[in-house]
């Protein structure tokens, strides 16, 4: 698995997709990314994924108001690999072994019409299934096939809530009492 990983989200619409672009960046923290960047200005998004992060552990960070190019050209000359997810594209079982040797991967989504220079820019061009589908769910099922250890066993450092598993009812640590 790529030592370093970050998701750019492209096309975020505060009103239409504060819901969804959440959920990505909910998703790539709990399966392993260390960061998001949205390529649109939404503090109150990133305030709401850096409150979970600050309850539930862990660095996840959402990098606010990106300049997508700049970012993917930066990603590139630092000499990670770039990751469009889509329903166009090789398939991701296909994918698989090669992007899981990279150590830095950057991995695009979209909300809205992508522009075709992700598809340019992109080292891979990734069918996560050839049917429309989640980006939640594109994000969920890519880190888990890269991953080289179960990403839903990833336990969070530095938390004010733990949850512990239980085979009926809720069990919360809570720390700050």
């Amino acid at each position: 698995m790529p030592e370093k990983i970050v998701i750019l989200r492209l096309g975020h619409r505060p009103q239409r997709d504060k819901r969804i672009t959440t959920h990505v960046g909910l998703t790539a923290r709990a399966f392993g990314a260390e960061g998001m960047l949205l390529a649109s200005d939404d503090k109150k998004l990133s305030d709401n994924i850096a409150d979970v992060s600050n309850r539930f552990g862990g660095n996840f960070y959402v990098k606010n108001d990106v300049s997508w190019k700049t970012e993917i050209k930066k990603w590139k000359e630092d000499g990670g690999k770039v990751c469009h997810l889509s329903m166009y594209g090789i398939n991701l079982p296909d994918a698989v072994p090669e992007i899981s040797k990279c150590e830095k991967l950057m991995i695009v989504v979209g909300a809205e019409k992508v522009p075709f220079e992700i598809y340019e820019m992109a080292d891979w061009n990734v069918a996560v299934g050839n049917q429309p589908h989640s980006e939640v769910a594109a994000v969920a099922v890519t880190l888990d096939r890269i991953s080289s250890t179960d990403p839903l066993r990833t336990e969070f450092e530095g938390g004010e809530l733990t949850i512990v598993p239980e085979k009926c009812g809720k069990n919360v640590i809570d720390r700050r009492e």
